[in-house]
């Protein structure tokens, strides 16, 4: 039942997002629906896997926000990277024998513990191990991306730069409005993934909202107008490859293109 699958499958974070990289059969989505069936409550500001601990299975956010990070010998900590609903936290990690950095919640999530028999299950599918190379190579595209915005963006502009990012990302999986979305943390959690400081992100999100480029209402940011603010924090979404991939098929049925 083909109306079936696609209501079941766009309701998935970790499908939809998938259906950007690869075409999947019906057979796929069952699957794919199967190993995302179950997943556990994590509350807020809860370590999934810390620094130095032994990797075995992989981390499947389903719904909230998690991060990737890395606390320093003072006690500062560096976040190096958001996930999102349907994003994998280290698809290759069992790999290593320790953890390098820790993954911990923002807020209160849901996340899938997907065993190493079941990762081998998922790579050993040509059409889902594909998806899952498109996957890895949107966040190392990321990580650049973000480097850059450390090296070479002002704090104005890197802020709009993230901000535009997880609008997008959260949209690809039906998870934000075209206008406005849920923030994923607090103003320290901000600074700790720009580098500075929770005063200096107050200032910038005062900037921010004074130029009439966002607005805050509780949790929620609204972008008035999401061409002025790509503009003004130099947004360019080709990184996040969400323009389809180049097998077309299923794929650009089940996914919409997004600018």
């Amino acid at each position: 039942m083909p109306g079936l699958w696609r209501l079941k499958g766009m309701s998935n974070p970790f499908l939809r997002k998938l259906a950007y990289g690869t075409d999947l059969t019906a057979d796929d989505r069952e699957f794919l629906l199967e190993v995302s069936a179950t997943p556990r409550p994590v509350p807020a500001r809860t370590d999934l896997i810390g620094e130095g601990e032994e990797p075995e299975d992989v981390h499947l956010v389903m719904s909230g926000y998690a991060c990737r990070y890395k606390i320093l010998p003072d006690g500062r900590r560096q976040i190096m990277a958001i996930f999102v609903p349907g994003d994998l936290c280290d698809l290759h990690v069992q790999i290593l024998g320790q953890m390098d950095h820790s993954i911990g919640t923002l807020s209160d999530a849901t996340v899938v513990d997907i065993p190493p028999a079941t990762i081998g299950r998922l790579i050993a599918n040509p059409r889902i191990n594909r998806g899952l190379w498109w996957m890895t190579l949107v966040d190392e595209g990321t990580l650049r991306e973000w480097l850059v915005s450390m090296g070479q963006r002002g704090a104005n502009e890197q802020m709009a730069h993230v901000f535009c990012e997880l609008h997008l990302r959260l949209r690809s999986v039906g998870l934000a409005e075209d206008d406005s979305f849920d923030l994923p943390g607090t103003q320290e959690d901000l600074a700790d993934l720009m580098g500075i400081t929770p005063v200096h992100v107050n200032r910038t999100l005062a900037v921010l909202r004074e130029k009439g480029l966002i607005e805050i209402a509780g949790r929620r940011l609204v972008i008035p107008d999401v061409g002025r603010l790509r503009a003004f924090g130099g947004f360019e979404p080709s990184y996040l490859h969400l323009r389809g991939c180049k097998a077309h098929g299923d794929v650009m049925q089940e996914a919409p293109v997004l600018p």
